[in-house]
């Protein structure tokens, strides 16, 4: 096996995501050492100057710092059961996408094999990785987001969340539910003019400014959420939002109307609940987890 070099860092996952941060470490000077299950996906990095052994317990050894950056869960485990025993010591920042359930599992899996855990969620493309539009949001060990910031701020603006493990990660995946549906619902108001022969691009040049000016109601609607308080004069109130019409249109025009028919039946749970008369945000209460039957997090982690 290599001899660990106390500055370096081991990239295990040579994807688009993972070449590129391996990329960025080379071009601000760091040792760097990449593993792949396909070898040859490390070829471009070696040219350049990395280290690219085939065995991945020798670039597990090579460095203090690991960086997991693979496909899934299961494949974290994969990699890495079989060579976990020579990482004791080492610290590893995991950039798998996973649950927050399955990242506390990582941890509590680390900690149990002396290995240092920090879990992240990538909020970026490749091509942003080190540019200031990149960021990435981190939990888990203080410590190992300390002593390895100087590398994690290569690739973007670092974020620490927490001690938990699971957080980084679900912040990552709300803000993507956020955004899928944002897109969803553009595709199915897209679909609704292409019926009549709009092309997907004359709508997007009359949505894009509708919906960016749509966001700045986030910070309202929150402070409502936050407040408990859905009887606020000056709110649209869930009877006026009914969306059936829109429902209704979609069908006239042959399109499916999943998308806005799921906003209408939260809206419709809260109208047939009574509170019609309150603001649109209450579907925040059809949605939200019941506390007192959520596991906590070390629990849900067991």
């Amino acid at each position: 096996m290599t001899t660990p070099d106390a500055t370096g860092v081991t990239v295990l996952g040579l994807g688009a995501m993972g070449s590129a941060l391996a990329a960025t470490l080379l071009d601000a000077g760091h040792a760097t050492t990449v593993w792949n299950r396909t070898p040859a996906r490390a070829t471009d990095l070696a040219a350049r100057g990395a280290a690219a052994p085939s065995d991945v317990a020798d670039a597990v050894t090579a460095h203090p710092l690991v960086i997991a950056c693979l496909l899934d869960h299961a494949s974290v485990h994969e990699t890495l059961d079989p060579v976990i025993g020579t990482m004791r010591g080492t610290a590893l920042v995991n950039l798998t996408t996973t649950t927050p359930n399955e990242a506390r599992e990582l941890a509590a899996w680390a900690e149990r094999n002396g290995v240092a855990y920090l879990d992240g969620a990538i909020m970026a493309t490749p091509p942003m990785i080190g540019t200031a539009e990149a960021s990435i949001l981190y939990s888990g060990s203080a410590d190992v987001f300390a002593t390895a910031r100087a590398v994690l701020d290569r690739w973007a603006t670092s974020t620490y969340d927490g001690a938990d493990s699971g957080l980084a990660s679900l912040y990552d995946l709300a803000m993507l539910s956020g955004m899928y549906t944002m897109f969803a619902g553009f595709l199915h108001g897209a679909a609704m003019v292409g019926s009549v022969g709009v092309t997907a691009t004359e709508f997007a040049a009359r949505a894009t400014p509708f919906l960016s000016a749509m966001t700045a109601g986030f910070a309202h609607d929150a402070a409502v959420v936050d407040g408990g308080d859905y009887t606020v004069p000056g709110q649209q109130s869930l009877d006026f939002s009914d969306l059936s019409h829109i429902v209704r249109a979609s069908r006239e025009q042959g399109v499916d109307p999943a998308p806005v028919a799921a906003v209408q039946e939260l809206i419709a749970r809260q109208i047939a609940a009574g509170h019609g008369a309150e603001a649109f945000a209450r579907i925040y209460e059809s949605l939200r987890a019941d506390r007192s039957t959520t596991p906590e997090p070390a629990e849900a982690a067991r």
